[in-house]
Protein backbone atom coordinates (compact mmCIF):
# COMPACT_ATOMS: atom_id res chain seq x y z
CA UNK A 1 0.00 0.00 0.00
CA UNK A 2 1.60 3.35 -1.35
CA UNK A 3 1.28 6.11 1.23
CA UNK A 4 2.16 9.98 0.13
CA UNK A 5 2.35 11.93 3.25
CA UNK A 6 2.35 16.05 2.47
CA UNK A 7 4.38 18.48 4.94
CA UNK A 8 5.33 22.30 5.21
CA UNK A 9 4.54 25.59 6.76
CA UNK A 10 0.81 25.96 6.45
CA UNK A 11 1.59 30.08 6.55
CA UNK A 12 3.52 32.06 4.05
CA UNK A 13 3.88 35.55 3.71
CA UNK A 14 3.33 37.32 0.42
CA UNK A 15 6.14 37.14 -1.96
CA UNK A 16 8.19 34.40 0.09
CA UNK A 17 8.28 31.51 -1.69
CA UNK A 18 6.27 27.93 -0.64
CA UNK A 19 8.11 25.07 0.22
CA UNK A 20 6.43 21.74 0.63
CA UNK A 21 7.61 17.86 0.92
CA UNK A 22 5.73 14.50 0.09
CA UNK A 23 7.37 11.97 1.85
CA UNK A 24 6.42 8.62 0.03
CA UNK A 25 5.80 5.51 1.70
CA UNK A 26 5.23 1.92 0.60
CA UNK A 27 7.45 2.00 -2.96
CA UNK A 28 9.75 3.98 -4.55
CA UNK A 29 9.50 6.84 -6.40
CA UNK A 30 11.79 5.78 -8.84
CA UNK A 31 10.23 2.83 -9.50
CA UNK A 32 9.51 2.55 -13.80
CA UNK A 33 6.81 4.83 -15.12
CA UNK A 34 5.51 6.45 -12.29
CA UNK A 35 4.95 10.18 -11.72
CA UNK A 36 4.78 12.47 -8.86
CA UNK A 37 2.78 15.58 -8.95
CA UNK A 38 1.78 18.11 -7.32
CA UNK A 39 -1.79 19.36 -7.00
CA UNK A 40 -3.90 22.20 -5.37
CA UNK A 41 -7.60 23.13 -4.68
CA UNK A 42 -8.38 26.73 -4.42
CA UNK A 43 -11.48 28.12 -2.62
CA UNK A 44 -14.12 28.11 -5.69
CA UNK A 45 -12.22 26.26 -7.91
CA UNK A 46 -11.72 22.89 -9.35
CA UNK A 47 -8.18 21.11 -9.07
CA UNK A 48 -5.03 22.78 -10.52
CA UNK A 49 -2.33 20.56 -11.69
CA UNK A 50 1.15 22.32 -10.86
CA UNK A 51 3.43 19.90 -11.75
CA UNK A 52 5.29 16.74 -11.68
CA UNK A 53 8.58 15.03 -11.51
CA UNK A 54 9.05 11.60 -13.49
CA UNK A 55 10.43 8.17 -12.14
CA UNK A 56 13.94 9.22 -14.02
CA UNK A 57 14.41 12.59 -12.27
CA UNK A 58 12.90 14.46 -14.81
CA UNK A 59 10.26 17.00 -14.40
CA UNK A 60 7.24 19.26 -16.07
CA UNK A 61 5.21 21.90 -14.58
CA UNK A 62 2.07 23.81 -15.52
CA UNK A 63 2.60 26.51 -18.21
CA UNK A 64 1.03 28.91 -15.79
CA UNK A 65 3.06 28.23 -13.05
CA UNK A 66 6.55 27.30 -14.91
CA UNK A 67 8.25 30.28 -13.98
CA UNK A 68 7.87 30.58 -10.07
CA UNK A 69 7.80 26.49 -9.70
CA UNK A 70 10.52 23.68 -9.14
CA UNK A 71 9.98 19.94 -8.35
CA UNK A 72 13.40 18.29 -6.53
CA UNK A 73 13.34 15.06 -4.93
CA UNK A 74 15.55 13.26 -2.74
CA UNK A 75 15.71 9.65 -3.24
CA UNK A 76 17.16 8.52 0.11
CA UNK A 77 14.37 9.97 1.62
CA UNK A 78 11.94 8.86 -0.87
CA UNK A 79 10.78 12.12 -0.58
CA UNK A 80 10.05 14.86 -3.46
CA UNK A 81 9.89 18.72 -2.49
CA UNK A 82 7.48 21.61 -4.19
CA UNK A 83 9.03 25.30 -4.40
CA UNK A 84 6.97 28.19 -5.39
CA UNK A 85 8.34 31.68 -5.84
CA UNK A 86 6.99 35.22 -5.15
CA UNK A 87 3.94 33.67 -3.74
CA UNK A 88 0.78 36.01 -3.51
CA UNK A 89 -2.65 35.68 -1.57
CA UNK A 90 -3.82 33.62 -5.21
CA UNK A 91 -1.81 31.04 -3.87
CA UNK A 92 -4.00 29.65 -0.91
CA UNK A 93 -5.16 26.60 -1.00
CA UNK A 94 -4.90 23.28 -0.06
CA UNK A 95 -1.98 21.07 -1.73
CA UNK A 96 -1.94 17.83 -2.46
CA UNK A 97 0.57 15.05 -4.26
CA UNK A 98 -0.33 12.25 -5.97
CA UNK A 99 1.22 9.32 -7.80
CA UNK A 100 -0.01 8.40 -11.75
CA UNK A 101 1.29 5.88 -14.13
CA UNK A 102 2.70 6.86 -17.46
CA UNK A 103 1.72 11.04 -16.49
CA UNK A 104 -1.88 10.16 -17.13
CA UNK A 105 -3.38 12.23 -14.73
CA UNK A 106 -5.61 9.27 -13.72
CA UNK A 107 -4.42 9.16 -9.65
CA UNK A 108 -4.21 5.99 -7.58
CA UNK A 109 -2.72 7.45 -4.62
CA UNK A 110 -2.64 10.78 -2.60
CA UNK A 111 -1.62 12.55 -0.03
CA UNK A 112 -4.95 14.18 2.57
CA UNK A 113 -3.75 17.56 1.77
CA UNK A 114 -2.01 20.42 3.42
CA UNK A 115 -3.79 24.22 3.46
CA UNK A 116 -1.58 26.51 3.02
CA UNK A 117 -2.13 30.08 3.43
CA UNK A 118 -0.65 33.26 1.88
CA UNK A 119 -1.01 36.33 4.59
CA UNK A 120 1.57 39.04 5.94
Amino acid sequence: QVQLQESGPGLVKPSQTLSLTCTVSGGSITTNYYYWSWIRQTPGKGLEWIGYIAYSGSTYYSPSLKSRTSISRDTSKNQFTLQLNSVTPEDTAVYYCARDLYSNHEYDYWGQGTQVTVSS
